[in-house]
């Protein structure tokens, strides 16, 4: 058991510094650090503090070969272990890839001009960290997995509880009491929890867009114009799950589900909070506007009624709901959509079961009771806890991808890394320890991650 904890370990350290490797390598692109030092393996002349290109590629370098060594130890701890054999396929694969990778950087290095092996020496680079994160996910299946796991093959609904006369507000209170409590109930409608995260992606959107050149009136307008269109959704939401909530334990104290907020006056509600979302997008322009009500009816109608109740890939298709605000950010300050804005979607796309299929952990007997087909329900957890880790990996290659193709620089590279090794580092903890708190230490490590990326795109974007 410690030998296989030992390679876990490296297993992961490796994923890390290799992931490290290809955002250093980005902001090497970037900045063009590589016409600083043309000479292979060495940079010739006397290294400046004052020459940040110079500082930059040795950097590089340095790390290249740190890297490359932490990788051929974990090979060989590997290969001679007794892991399966497609995690030591894995490890060959990365094995093969890194001369290749080094072969590709030499040739960057050493020639001059614009041509696709930059590119493809960043592709490489991702290969070999898909390879190591693989490996990891498929060694942590085999060493903290059951056998003894029985998947519930089609959930139902647990029987309705019995309606209780006391649900809805309480009745000796003040009128400002009972008006308090009445407001509180519809902020709770409209979910407040996701806002912040939603509405720091949008601005990563716009902050992206157009750089320091975004203004505030298109901030007040998207941002405003988003924060009702979470709030539609989620009272939409309430309403359609009403009758579920009353069956789990975390929902059944919900303002409709007690009672306290009535099915109509709820509805009215979301669609006041839907045409005011639209009008403010419409001030914006009439592409974030279109987008804004896609956002409301694919996460009331198609996640609420469509997915969540039917298919156990309802996390992962429903996380569109959650990358639509960084096209909504985009489209507000560029007036269209362009790649980087579609990556970084694709970035909170990826991310979105990576961070979620830690709830449905935690929370896997109340969705059992709802009848939710969630990942752990239908599948079980050991299978939840790999897709984690895939998830995860995937979305540190696309937070990758978004580096290279924009102009973010150290700040993005450093949290990226540093909160993604965080990330990773609590989800092995989750492998291991397979307990609730350990599945709610992921969740918030998750949310830590993206907003910190987030944070850092628009301080890159605008500040940097």
């Amino acid at each position: 058991m410690a030998e296989s904890r030992t390679f876990t370990g490296l297993l992961a350290a490796t994923a890390v510094g290799v992931y490290l490797l290809v955002l250093a390598g980005a902001t090497t692109t970037l900045t063009d650090a590589a016409s600083a030092c043309t000479t292979w393996p060495l940079c010739d002349g006397p290294v400046a503090m004052t020459n940040t290109a110079l500082l930059v590629a040795w950097g590089h370098r340095l790390t290249a070969a740190a890297v490359g060594l932490l990788a051929a130890a974990t090979v060989v701890v590997g290969l001679r272990s007794d892991c399966r054999r497609r995690v030591k396929a894995t490890l060959l694969a990365g094995a093969v890839l890194y001369p290749v990778q080094i072969g590709l950087g030499a040739f960057v290095a050493t020639t001059a001009g614009d041509s696709i092996f930059p590119g493809l020496h960043l592709a490489v680079g991702m290969g070999i960290f898909g390879s190591f994160v693989l490996g990891l996910a498929w060694h942590l299946e085999a060493e903290t997995g059951s056998d003894d796991e029985d998947p519930v093959k089609n959930p139902t609904l647990a029987p309705e509880p019995v309606a209780d006369e006391s649900d809805g507000a309480p009745v000796d209170l003040s009128f400002g009491e009972r008006l308090t409590a009445t407001a509180a109930a519809y902020f709770r409608l409209m979910k407040p929890r996701l806002m912040w995260l939603l509405c720091l992606v949008a601005a990563a959107g716009m902050a992206l867009a157009v750089g320091p050149d975004l203004t505030v009136r298109t901030v007040l307008l998207t941002l405003g114009g988003g924060v009702l269109s979470i709030g539609a959704s989620g009272t939409f939401n309430h309403v359609l799950e009403r009758d579920i909530d009353k069956r789990m334990d975390r929902t059944s104290d919900r303002p409709i589900a007690t009672h306290q907020i009535p099915v109509r006056n709820a509805l009215a509600f979301g669609g006041f909070l839907s045409l005011a979302s639209l009008w403010l997008f419409w001030q914006v322009n009439a592409l974030v506007a279109v987008l804004g009500l896609t956002a409301i009816l694919f996460y009331s109608v198609v996640y609420t009624l469509l997915l969540k109740p039917n298919t156990v890939q309802n996390t992962v298709i429903g996380g569109a709901a959650g990358a639509l605000p960084a096209l909504i950010g985009w489209a507000a300050a560029e007036g269209t959509i362009g790649l980087p804005g579609v990556v970084l979607a694709g970035v909170i796309f990826l991310w979105t079961p990576a961070h979620f299929y830690n709830l449905a952990l935690a929370y896997k007997d109340d969705y059992e009771a709802g009848g939710f087909p969630m990942m752990p329900v239908v599948r079980g957890e050991t299978e939840t806890r790999k897709h984690i880790v895939y998830y995860l990996g995937a979305t540190l290659v696309s937070a990758g991808v978004l580096g290279v193709l924009t102009d973010l620089g150290w700040l993005y590279a450093v949290t990226s890394v540093s909160l993604g090794a965080v990330f990773l580092w609590t989800v092995i903890r989750l492998h291991r320890e397979q307990t609730e708190a350990a599945a709610f230490r992921a969740f918030h490590a998750s949310n830590a991650y993206l907003g910190a990326v987030l944070v850092a795109v628009v301080v890159d974007a605008l500040v940097l």
